[in-house]
């Protein structure tokens, strides 16, 4: 086995979970699940049968990942944020086989206590709120604030709030890469293609969110 387990997770065979991933205690990984490499799965996750997680995914504590969601790579799902499968659960009528999908694509946040309705796509490197109620699809980059969650501006994909200076360009504070926002509405990356992966040495922080607030 080249993962790790705590001895009171439970995993249920069969199910797949990639080399170097860690689950900590109480989490439950059900049959059917797929899981990427160097994913890591905080106290009292859980993990439904038939979900796609990728690679390099953090999943804090008390998160559950139901069935018909979809997670791309390097996801950050905080602390108690809340995923649903069913925009309209009633306990007296099945709809086990109505599973609405809901994907989370690569890079995204979402932030501690935040709840996503199901059915939605979240875009790469967009960035939920703590307590923000996700209702429709989000763009990438976006940052999403409220109840219902609305646009209040965009991140880069270091998580920094960026506007345009007056040359017009959009700069990370932390990588010095560039944004431009299309004529269609759409946020990318200049420098770096969203797929492609952060170089080693800009993949460790070096200096808190404050710090460059202040700048």
């Amino acid at each position: 086995m080249n993962y790790f387990v705590h001895p009171t997770a439970i995993i249920d065979p069969p199910c797949e979970i990639g080399p170097d991933t860690k689950i900590w205690h109480f989490a439950h990984i059900c049959a059917q699940a797929a899981i990427g490499s160097r994913c890591i799965f905080g106290q009292n996750t859980m993990v439904a049968g038939n979900v796609t997680i990728g690679d390099n995914v953090k999943v804090q504590n008390n998160v559950s990942i139901y069935s018909g969601t979809i997670v791309e790579s390097d996801v950050f799902l905080g602390p108690s944020c809340v995923l649903t499968n069913v925009t309209n659960p009633r306990s007296q009528v099945n709809r086990h086989s109505l599973y609405e999908r809901t994907l989370i694509r690569r890079g995204a946040t979402i932030g501690a206590n935040a709840t996503i309705i199901c059915g939605v796509t979240l875009g790469r490197y967009c960035f939920i709120a703590a307590g923000s109620v996700v209702t429709k699809d989000v763009p990438d980059y976006a940052l999403m604030v409220g109840v219902p969650a609305r646009r209040r501006g965009w991140m880069s994909r270091h998580g920094h709030i960026h506007r345009p200076g007056a040359d017009g360009a959009r700069l990370c504070p932390q990588s010095g890469f560039r944004y431009e926002l299309t004529p269609t509405g759409v946020l990318c990356c200049l420098d770096l293609d969203e797929e492609a992966p952060l170089q080693a040495e800009l993949a460790v922080g070096k200096k808190v969110y404050d710090e460059f607030k202040a700048r």
